[in-house]
């Protein structure tokens, strides 16, 4: 949304966050996908233009279904915008992805990558405590940097060795300071959300849908403790959100 906000300033936007249910990590494919229905359902009363799954394990999971259950309505992911960035940024690879066990598990990333670029070497790392920390707020200190020595080092051990990394979870951009100290210099980190705005942006150019007149204030929905999304949403939004326009629903 933050990425979406700087690229679309005249859009107006409804966010969900499933807080009641999170993290949809460590969850099964069927279990996300059912959520991710969901969840798309309700903000479908919303009366949106365009459905961005803000979530790279919901992505993974239940892009297809979305696309079909929720048709004609656009639906836009971040693992095909991720992939086309990584490609992109380190077009001669090698390329490794750190993301959610489910993400991991299902391959999507490696098969986006592959898609664009058949040889290109990808591997991957589930790093399931990054998301757990971002959730704390411990975006750098002794307890973060050693959870990325944990996940990364093996990574970063590979050969041939990875030019490029995939922050493959909306969360793990929080950590990205710790993430690039631990990494390295010679490591490009890349972050899906500047290209999933970017398409966004192009599928609304395509279907007449841009917005001419003024963005509304944001509506913010969760599924519990809206004051708890509040004072970790102005994190990953990087402004303040009021407790008081976080909207408690029940999926």
């Amino acid at each position: 949304m933050r990425a979406l906000k700087a690229r679309l300033p005249n859009e107006s936007f409804v966010y969900l966050g499933d807080t009641a249910r999170l993290p949809y990590g460590t969850k099964s494919a069927d279990t996300v996908t059912r959520y991710a229905v969901q969840a798309s359902r309700l903000l479908m009363k919303h009366d949106i233009k365009l459905l961005v799954v803000a979530c790279n394990t919901a992505s993974a999971a239940a892009l297809p279904t979305l696309t079909q259950t929720l048709a004609p309505l656009p639906v836009v992911g971040v693992i095909e915008p991720g992939a086309e960035a990584a490609v992109a940024t380190v077009p001669d690879g090698p390329i490794a992805v750190i993301a959610t066990e489910g993400t991991v598990k299902g391959g999507a990333y490696v098969r986006a990558i592959q898609q664009r670029s058949p040889r290109m070497p990808v591997v991957q790392q589930a790093c399931p405590l990054f998301v757990a920390l971002a959730e704390e707020g411990l975006r750098d200190g002794p307890i973060t940097e050693l959870a990325a020595h944990r996940y990364l080092d093996p990574l970063l051990a590979t050969f041939p060795h990875p030019r490029g990394l995939v922050l493959g979870c909306t969360h793990f951009p929080v950590l990205k300071q710790t993430i690039a100290k631990v990494a390295g210099p010679d490591i490009v980190l890349i972050d899906s959300a500047e290209t999933t705005a970017v398409a966004v942006e192009k599928i609304l150019k395509e279907k007449s849908l841009l917005n001419g007149g003024e963005a509304k204030a944001p509506r913010f929905l969760a599924t519990d403790a809206p004051g708890r999304f509040a004072h970790l949403g102005e994190i990953f939004l990087g402004e303040p959100i009021d407790p008081g326009s976080v909207t408690l629903v029940d999926l």
